[in-house]
This record gives C-alpha cells, sequence and structure tokens, in this order.
C-alpha cells in the first residue's frame, strides 16, 4: 500500500503568463506558495477475488475490468501512460475540488507518485511535475498553464520562470519572521461557489480582450516587484497587498470568466473593511477569496465576511512525498 501526500497551492502574481501558448514566446513568471492543506491517495494492488480489476473511490466509486472504461481521464491516461493493472485508489482532500486550489493538478502529482512507488520506483518532482504537465494538458487536453503542477510537486514559496526551454523553479529567500509576518496577513475565505477550471480558461480564451498581450505583460512586470517587495527587508511589506489589488484589477480585465458580479461584490467589502488587497485563487469564477490585511484590520475584515467560511493555513515547505510505504508483490495476469 502506497499513500502519498501533496499540497494546494495558493498562487499570488503572474497567472496567465503560465499558459504555453505564451511564455514559449513571451516567457513568463508566476510567484506562488503551497500551503497546509493536503490531497491524499491511496494505492495498492486489488486482491484477485473481484470480478472487476479496478476499483476507483473520489466522489464516486468506479469499478471496471477494463482501463479503458474508467470516466474520471487523469486515472485512465495515467494508468495507461504508466501501465498499471488492478489497483484500488481512493482519493481524500482538505479542501473541496474545483475550487482555484489546483486541486486536479494535486491530485495528478500525488496519483504519478503513487503509481511509481508501487512500481517500487523513485520519481524525482521535476519528473513528477513534467508528466502531470503531459497527462493533464495533452494526454486529457484541458486547458490551462503550467503552474499548479510545478507548485504540487516542489512545494514551497517559489518563484517559477517559464520561457521557451521550459521553466526553472527559484526558491523565494525571505527571512523566517518577514515570512510569518506574510502568513498572518493573509486571510482566506470560502466564497461557497465551485467550478471546473479547464472550462473557465475556455471561456477567457473566447473572451479575450484585444489587448490581453499587453495586460500579461504588466502581470508578468508585476512578479519583479512582488518578489522585490519580499526579498527587500527595508521594503514595505504592505506593498505585497496593493500589489495584489494592481493584480487582480488587470487580471480582471483578461477574460469574461475571471469573476462575477458576486465575487467582484466581496472582492469590494474587503477593501472597504480594511484589506489593502486580494486575489480570487485560480482561473475565476468563485472558490476562495484571499485578502492582505494589516495586523490591525484582521478582525475588522474576519467580523465582515462572517457569512463566508475563514481557512486558516500556513505555508509549507515539502511538496508531494510518500507518507505510507508498504511494498506488495504483484504478477500480471496469465
Amino acid at each position: 500500500m502506497i499513500i502519498t501526500k501533496t499540497p494546494f497551492r495558493m498562487s499570488f502574481f503572474g497567472g496567465g503568463t503560465d499558459m504555453e501558448n505564451y511564455f514559449r514566446e513571451h516567457g513568463g513568471a508566476v510567484l506562488s506558495t503551497t500551503f497546509d492543506k493536503y490531497c491524499y491517495v491511496n494505492v495498492r494492488h486489488l486482491p484477485r477475488f473481484f470480478e472487476y480489476s479496478t476499483e476507483l473511490s473520489y466522489s464516486v466509486t468506479e469499478r471496471v475490468t477494463d482501463v479503458n472504461d474508467i470516466r474520471h481521464p487523469a486515472i485512465r491516461e495515467a494508468m495507461k501512460m504508466l501501465d498499471m493493472h488492478r489497483i484500488r485508489l481512493t482519493y481524500e482532500a482538505d479542501l473541496p475540488a474545483r475550487s482555484g486550489l489546483g486541486t486536479s493538478s494535486s491530485f495528478a502529482v500525488g496519483m504519478l507518485n503513487a503509481f511509481y512507488a508501487l512500481k517500487g520506483k523513485y520519481a524525482d518532482k521535476r519528473k513528477l511535475a513534467d508528466e502531470a504537465i503531459y497527462l493533464e494538458r495533452v494526454l486529457c487536453n484541458e486547458a490551462g498553464g503550467w503552474q499548479d503542477q510545478i507548485a504540487a510537486s516542489f512545494g514551497g514559496f517559489n518563484r517559477i520562470d517559464f520561457n521557451s526551454e521550459g521553466y526553472d523553479v527559484k526558491p523565494v529567500i525571505i527571512s523566517p519572521e518577514r515570512k510569518e509576518k506574510l502568513n498572518r496577513s493573509l486571510l482566506m475565505f470560502f466564497t461557497g461557489f465551485t467550478r471546473f477550471s479547464s472550462e473557465i480558461q475556455k471561456a477567457n480564451a473566447s473572451s479575450s480582450p484585444a489587448n490581453k498581450l499587453a495586460m500579461l505583460k504588466n502581470m508578468y512586470e508585476l512578479v519583479d516587484r512582488a518578489e522585490k517587495v519580499l526579498t527587500d527587508k527595508e521594503s514595505d511589506l504592505d506593498d505585497f497587498g496593493r500589489l495584489l489589488d494592481e493584480t487582480w484589477r488587470l487580471k480582471r480585465q483578461t477574460g469574461g470568466s475571471v469573476s462575477t458580479d458576486s465575487i467582484d461584490s466581496l472582492y469590494e467589502r474587503g477593501i472597504k473593511s480594511g484589506a489593502l488587497g486580494g486575489k480570487l485563487l485560480g482561473a475565476g469564477g468563485g472558490g476562495f477569496l484571499v485578502f492582505y490585511v494589516p495586523e490591525e484590520r484582521r478582525e475588522a475584515v474576519k467580523a465582515e465576511f462572517s457569512d463566508l467560511m475563514y481557512i486558516p493555513f500556513k505555508f509549507e515547505n515539502g511538496g508531494t512525498r510518500v507518507i505510507h510505504y508498504s511494498p506488495e508483490g504483484y504478477t500480471p495476469d496469465k
């Protein structure tokens, strides 16, 4: 039996510039972190007593005798890609799917990690990220960027640079005290709305404004400015919040499905109650809102959003990992 634990990610700056059709030509970068909310993938070989050969448990239960009959596209394609047979897979998570935290990519990374471990093989973080990108973007043909798979695999607070050759992951060098202050200044709330990121990405692509390229370049530049705020101990950390507001207003213009009237209303409530800036996590349309709030305004903002679920969190550095490993023998069917 194998159990993997894979974190969810929180993306602050540069979202949209991690799309391959953009960064191959123009370059891109994102500033993001993983935090202490996880998905867990439990995989073992299925005993031969059952009339089915594969059992999957996520939001539904699937039992099939032919891998091609699996309805979940990522599981089906991953099993075919890594030649997996006779498995029982169970998925659990600390937070709901389709909520803007890169949940599907965390699952893809954690699943691949578990599959390799079940085979008795080690896959490093880059291999897992690369194969999760290939799984979701090529084999499953899902629209979206590359940052989620990379963040889930590597973990930590990173700047991820994208270019014509691929990507580089660079940890953000920030003192523990400053990082802790940033963590305390970020408040996250669940809007209650969920959606499929790939569908939002497609909708945004079909409604992109003529000047989207210029907007993406501006969002790319904000990554440099935000990183400087974090790493320069002489900078006012509150500027990180003000830059979040700037990137929110830029992002809001890049596609018709990025936000909704309900989300806009929630965002403005946050600003009026004391937040300096905020971010709707993910491709848009719902999920989690995170606000940067100075210490003296934290309680006022939490009171303003007493009608929403407040989600306390802490940054994490581990990325995907195997937390239980009990190797099993497996003999292929004759």
